[in-house]
């Protein structure tokens, strides 16, 4: 359908490709063209499109028990927060629909902790470059003046500081007395993927644990095994109080998860959060089934292993192109930093060399790949994006 006629609000630049089936890495579109996904539906279909396994448990579970509501035990529900617990070092979970909703389930952690504290006017620390959401609460978090335009006013309550700044974390805690938590993404994925440093986040965490804020960790991109351990924060040896999870955890079915541990696993009781579908038999059920994959197939080795392949490719073809400012990543997570504007790749990317990308910052090509990819396919990835580069006439 024409978008001048179509009934859907006009939320988002869309391509006119639609795609109508899906297995492994690869799409195909109505006219039966076959693609390769390297965005993974912004990191989401991380075992690949149309896994049987997934699928079986999808349609099993949909013919016994979709839904029941929190107000009865769900037995999938403490299936899957055993397990999130057991690979993350947490000890409660509350689950959700998405990353946004995880990420506000964090940020009323905070205010309850503050509360708890007899903080008045608390603030989140959160960085600048950072995505967290776009519910009023997270896009207010979130370090992107793009995102909030015409949005005021924001919810207040949040101080962004430059991402890896250690100087600037310690001045705040200096400054201001009323901080209560501070949220980081191991990995800033909408803000062109550039990873935290190792001491920045021992940094946070050591005051945090001084301060008594909490230390809370955005894995909705990074998390289930993306960055090629089961979660980005352990790359860097910390350990947070509060982790949010989505995109991966469903493999494109809704599901978020934020969990806690210590006295921030106990803030949460009857009446002081809640989500009508969040943890539903479903939802959960596949969550199970996702992480059995992941342990089962080492998933996230895979990614750790083809990630370094298609990280070294890249920079083999691309390193010395006079207009390829950096090529960095942290497992199957890989920015392309280029010296002007390059939206119009994607569109490029999908017509002439049959390749799904994204680009972010207006001049970062983003790769997300499914973290199953085999040699064959992450050294296919690298050859279409080097012919894609190397063939963009930018005038």
């Amino acid at each position: 359908m024409n978008v001048k006629n179509s009934y859907l609000m006009n939320a988002y630049s869309r391509q006119e490709i639609s795609f109508t089936s899906g297995s492994g890495i690869r799409l195909w579109d109505n006219n039966g063209v076959e693609y390769i996904d390297a965005i993974s539906g912004v990191a989401v279909t991380s075992l690949g499109h149309s896994h049987p396994e997934i699928a079986s448990a999808i349609a099993e579970q949909a013919s016994q028990l979709m839904h029941t509501s929190n107000l009865f035990k769900i037995d999938w529900q403490e299936r899957l927060g055993e397990k999130l617990c057991s690979i993350s070092g947490m000890e409660r979970a509350f689950f959700c629909n998405s990353g946004a909703e995880a990420n506000e389930a964090a940020l009323k952690l905070a205010r309850l902790h503050a509360n708890a504290n007899n903080v008045f006017d608390p603030v989140v620390v959160v960085m600048e470059g950072s995505f967290h959401g776009r519910t009023l609460a997270t896009l207010s978090a979130t370090g992107n003046p793009a995102v909030h335009s015409g949005f005021s006013p924001l919810v207040p309550g949040f101080m962004h500081i430059p991402f890896n700044d250690i100087e600037s974390i310690h001045r705040l805690a200096d400054q201001v007395p009323n901080i209560v938590a501070v949220l980081v993404e191991p990995v800033q994925g909408e803000g062109g993927v550039k990873a935290a440093s190792q001491e920045f986040m021992q940094t946070i965490q050591h005051l945090c644990h001084e301060k008594n804020w909490l230390f809370m960790v955005d894995e909705v991109q990074t998390g289930m095994g993306r960055t090629g351990a089961w979660f980005g924060h352990q790359n860097v040896d910390v350990e947070p109080d509060v982790i949010t999870l989505a995109k991966a955890l469903g493999n494109g079915f809704p599901i978020g998860a934020c969990l806690a541990r210590g006295n921030a696993a106990k803030l949460i009781s009857p009446g002081k959060h809640a989500s009508t579908f969040g943890g539903n038999p479903l939802a959960c059920r596949v969550g199970c089934s996702v992480v059995d994959i992941m342990e089962r197939d080492k998933v996230p080795d895979n990614a750790l292993i083809q990630g370094k392949r298609l990280l070294q490719g890249l920079k083999a073809e691309l390193g010395h192109h006079p207009e390829v400012i950096a090529i960095r990543g942290e497992g199957l997570m890989i920015g392309i930093e280029l010296s002007y504007p390059c939206e119009s790749m994607v569109k490029r990317a999908l017509t002439e060399h049959r390749i799904l990308i994204n680009v972010t910052r207006k001049n970062i090509i983003r790769l997300l790949p499914p973290l199953i990819c085999n040699e064959n396919e992450t050294d296919e990835i690298v050859a279409r994006i080097s012919d894609l580069v190397r063939t963009t006439n930018r005038h």
